[in-house]
């Protein structure tokens, strides 16, 4: 048997693409090889260099991220500590809504015409994904309005087959913003949360690669307590 993994993480840089109103993004030197030597005092006994590090800058909604129930509810609720980490290890499915126009809310009719066409049914504990193909220009301004997300209904949908952890490439799980004042639907497949413990990635790539399912997602989130989000590093294995 051999195991391919397949990196669906969104690369973090100072010129990446962000949601409005988040925070940018920055990477920089902090210490070099020489000022680490100098500052623990090796430089003057002829060790001029030693280990530089970078300070490093980000949102906890910054690349490809999870939401915690927090995010929506309020400072009272659950932050990312509260994420069951054995639903984010689990079985893996993609549904493909490319096909559908920029803007579009994705429906539970949706939801089902996608999961008949793969000839798979959606189960307990999955991690459903969703492939709008926004992931492809995530380095273009387009990737902030050029895709479809997910509606409440669509959302519930999934929860009522047991999924707790569903995801998107795109920026926002739900509709890009200018779509959502078109209709004054506001962050409906969010707002699922106020009631629901559910958790969403977003900003993943590379869902082009992979199988409709028949794999393992893995997107464990940094160990950062009391923030609304937190990155993960999502990856497929698949096994064959």
């Amino acid at each position: 048997m051999t195991r391919q993994i397949i990196d669906l993480s969104m690369p973090v840089h100072n010129e990446m693409k962000l949601f409005p109103g988040i925070k940018p993004t920055s990477i920089e030197i902090f210490e070099d090889w020489e000022q680490a030597a100098k500052t623990l005092g090796t430089w003057e006994k002829g060790v001029k260099s030693l280990t530089a590090h970078y300070a490093i800058t980000v949102s906890d909604h910054t690349g490809t991220h999870i939401d915690s129930v927090k995010h929506i509810r309020g400072p009272e609720a659950p932050g990312v500590e509260g994420i069951p980490l054995d639903m984010c290890f689990s079985d893996g499915v993609v549904l493909d809504f490319r096909h559908l126009e920029f803007g579009a809310g994705i429906t539970v009719a949706d939801m089902e015409e996608a999961q008949e066409k793969i000839g798979y049914k959606i189960k307990e504990r999955d991690i459903v994904l969703n492939m709008t193909g926004a992931s492809a220009y995530n380095d273009q301004d387009r990737y902030l309005k050029d895709h479809c997300g997910m509606t409440e209904e669509a959302t519930r949908w999934l929860i009522s087959k047991g999924v707790r952890v569903m995801g998107t490439d795109a920026p926002t799980y739900d509709p890009p913003v200018w779509a959502m004042f078109e209709r004054e639907h506001f962050w409906r497949a969010h707002k699922v949360m106020e009631d629901e413990d559910y958790w969403h990635i977003e900003n993943l790539c590379n869902l082009d690669k992979l199988p409709s399912h028949g794999f393992t997602i893995s997107a464990l989130p940094v160990n950062w307590i009391g923030t609304t989000g937190a990155p993960v590093r999502a990856v497929a294995i698949i096994d064959e």
